[in-house]
């Protein structure tokens, strides 16, 4: 009988992730530790830029990413941040593997495990569970996305800013106030001016 190869930090650290959701035997977790390249990054590397296809679901093993979208004046727009033991793509792009819109760019050294669309595909054939896995992830993802847009109708510039720095304490220690502004919808003077009268 082959032996199963001994797992990685990185790879223990993702399927300990994995496991948190669905159960996996020692053969399912060597299979799905097959189909995946460790990438490293830069700080200011991209991950995508726009135009790319997006040809990875992108699991964050260590560092920090931001998403955006770049308009016609060539101003950008926050979308997304990815820390430790998240996931990061282009939806939009991955599943049709279509043209994307939006860049990903490492704000720190980043140590990530990619899976393509075949792989994942093979994965989901291979392995069921990871289906429920998958479905898990978008469930999540759907919901901070609808709370986001509800933030944005419902709560000031300020309140949004509470309620991000309450969820995510160490956020102004990675992310740039300029992309905490954008993320917000507001601009990098107005949260400044919220930043003092939050501290006093």
């Amino acid at each position: 009988m082959r032996a199963t190869p001994a797992l990685t930090d990185f790879h223990q650290q993702i399927i300990d992730h994995v496991q948190q959701r669905i159960r996996l035997t020692t053969e399912e977790q060597a299979h799905f530790v097959s189909l995946l390249t460790l990438r490293r990054l830069l700080p200011r590397q991209y991950l995508l830029q726009q135009g790319e296809v997006c040809r990875y679901e992108n699991y964050v093993c260590s560092g920090f990413l931001r998403s955006f979208y770049t308009d016609e004046t060539g101003s950008d727009h926050t979308l997304h941040f990815a820390m430790e033991d998240w996931w990061i793509s282009d939806s939009s792009s991955f599943i049709p593997q279509q043209a994307s819109r939006i860049n990903i760019v490492a704000l720190e050294p980043c140590a990530i495990l990619q899976i393509d669309k075949a792989g994942l595909d093979r994965l989901f054939d291979d392995v069921p569970a990871f289906e429920r896995f998958w479905r898990i992830l978008n469930q999540q993802s759907l919901i901070s996305q609808d709370q986001r847009i509800l933030n944005n109708i419902s709560m000031t510039g300020a309140e949004r800013y509470e309620a991000l720095i309450t969820k995510y304490p160490d956020l102004e220690q990675r992310l740039p106030q300029k992309y905490i502004a954008s993320f917000l919808g507001i601009t990098p003077v107005f949260l400044s001016q919220i930043r003092k009268n939050y501290k006093r």
